[in-house]
């Protein structure tokens, strides 16, 4: 009897929160790897966009030589999640950014960059998330985007439930291209990553 592999997942080491996401993939069973290097990108079954400063990112991309090639593996069906920054940098259009902020197009929206304010802005909130029927999700808004249009095509996962924000689009999936205004990473709760883990990575990667 042949031993279950367990997908490769990369994570998008060139700044951010890393770590915490390397750490939830394996225990979600995958097997994490830091990518920096188009190489890297190519040799994995997944990506995830970490949280941190997106134009930093956008730029590092770009330095690194990852830009186009994460842009075509996005277009070739590469399984991808984002959280925070990593939303924005899978958005089609960014708002309130850099003029050379360079969009990954995986995801067909529109994302309003540090929507809910500034770092003494954030807050936390439970939220119902479509895919968990086993209770809220507690989200952690760290100076967090929303979506402000989408395409079609893509589902709406999770809105903001109440305050002023009531109603903001902060979770959604296109295919197998998932995006989270919030960081789960950072809440010890493996629900969303193993969302990604075993409905989108998992069936695409045979394993």
């Amino acid at each position: 009897m042949l031993e279950a592999v367990n997908p490769t997942i990369g994570v998008l080491a060139l700044q951010g929160d890393v770590r915490e996401h390397m750490r939830a993939l394996a225990e979600c069973g995958a097997e994490p790897v830091p990518v920096r290097r188009a190489a890297e990108l190519a040799a994995v079954d997944a990506l995830v966009l970490p949280g941190g400063e997106s134009t930093t990112i956008s730029k590092l991309l770009e330095v690194f030589d990852l830009l186009e090639p994460l842009r075509q593996r996005l277009r070739d069906g590469m399984p991808a999640y984002g959280s925070c920054a990593g939303m924005i940098l899978l958005a089609s259009e960014v708002l309130d950014t850099r003029p050379d902020m360079q969009p990954l197009y995986g995801i067909d929206m529109t994302v309003r960059r540090n929507a809910f304010g500034r770092q003494v802005d954030s807050f936390e909130t439970d939220l119902d998330y479509t895919g968990l029927d086993d209770g809220q999700v507690r989200a952690v808004f760290i100076r967090a985007p929303w979506v402000e249009k989408i395409g079609d095509g893509v589902e709406v996962l999770a809105t903001v439930p109440s305050g002023p924000a009531a109603g903001r689009m902060v979770a959604v999936r296109q295919g197998n291209v998932m995006a989270t205004s919030f960081h789960p990473e950072v809440t010890g709760d493996l629900r969303v990553h193993r969302l990604f883990v075993d409905t989108m990575v998992r069936p695409r990667a045979g394993v």
